[in-house]
């Protein structure tokens, strides 16, 4: 065993860790503003080449989300989403499957059959997903139930009041204690960044996050607006690898709600290669959470086949 990050014990062997206690919201760093959207502004200007640009709509594709999170989700719904999720395109050979399909915690096993051995993770929201406004135990036992029924990926939320209530303990000790009941399903932790309402908040909840044990830190539901900006999540990805910098440990990114065009994704692909590097540019590392998005990014490709765009009534609304 031997020291990893601040207050941990680290298993070299078994990659697992205990947690000890609560960054010091003292310590955390302050967000310069203006550098943040200045440096968003550089990227958003940029133009990709067409070869790159093809590479990472195909990348982008693959690092998809596929969602359907609606009180009206049915198995047949779900089912279509899976078939769609493993076959993006007939006409495009050789485009990659998507990373996972997302859904509400009873649909996880109607998704895990329909998906079979294609590859495609199957992530399941809980914790009273989206509002987080349920007792701790009720959570547990959501999300034990999600990965029970199969779910590879748990996406929770976070208690914002309690975060607005300065009651950072419980925050810190609620996301611990989802991650115990995760068992060896990745835990995406949910900042819902559109209520905490300054980037100085984003980064503390980052760091929290981080330091009780979430494998991906992630914008938003896609419940309310705003949702994932490219302002947000460079203030996440500067956490995550100030946190690698200081640990040597990996964690993963996920924005989420309203990244709906390819000319978007590729900015954020962008990004995330400058801060963090290309070693974060594999699904394992990087997500969008989408539904149109990919139907945006299947148009373009098709554009770069026959110089047409088809029609958007050529694809399934997600």
């Amino acid at each position: 065993m031997c020291l990893g990050k601040s207050g941990y014990l680290w298993n070299m062997a078994t990659k697992t860790s205990t947690v000890s206690h609560l960054p010091d919201p003292r310590t955390t760093p302050t967000v310069d503003q203006v550098g943040i959207e200045e440096r968003v502004a550089r990227i958003q200007a940029r133009s990709i080449k067409k070869e790159a640009k093809v590479q990472g709509m195909e990348l982008a594709l693959s690092m998809i989300d596929l969602t359907t999170l609606e009180g009206a989700d049915t198995p047949s719904k779900v089912k279509q989403l899976c078939y769609k999720g493993i076959h993006l395109h007939d006409s495009l050979p050789g485009l990659p499957t998507v990373a996972a399909i997302c859904v509400y915690p009873t649909m996880v096993k109607v998704a895990k059959k329909a998906l079979g051995n294609s590859g495609v993770k199957v992530a399941s929201v809980s914790t009273a997903f989206p509002s987080g406004q349920a007792p701790k135990s009720v959570k547990i036992a959501d999300t034990k139930y999600a990965v029970n029924e199969g779910a590879d990926e748990i996406d929770m939320v976070i208690s914002r009041g309690q975060f607005h209530s300065g009651d950072y303990n419980f925050v810190f000790d609620e996301i611990a204690a989802i991650k115990e009941a995760c068992g060896d399903a990745r835990l995406k932790v949910i900042l819902e960044t559109g209520e905490l309402g300054t980037y100085d908040k984003v980064r503390l909840a980052s760091d929290i996050a981080i330091a009780a044990g979430a494998d991906f830190i992630k914008t938003s539901t896609g419940k309310i607006n705003p949702a994932a900006t490219m302002e947000v999540t460079l203030v996440m990805l500067h956490a995550i690898r100030d946190h690698y910098l200081k640990t040597g440990e990996m964690i993963a990114m996920k924005p989420a709600g309203g990244i709906r065009t390819s000319k978007q994704a590729l900015h954020y692909l962008m990004m995330v290669k400058e801060e963090l590097g290309p070693e974060w540019l594999s699904n394992h590392w990087f997500r969008f959470g989408a539904s149109s998005l990919a139907n945006d990014i299947l148009m373009q490709l098709q554009k770069e086949v026959d110089g047409r765009y088809q029609s958007a009534d050529h694809f399934s609304i997600d």
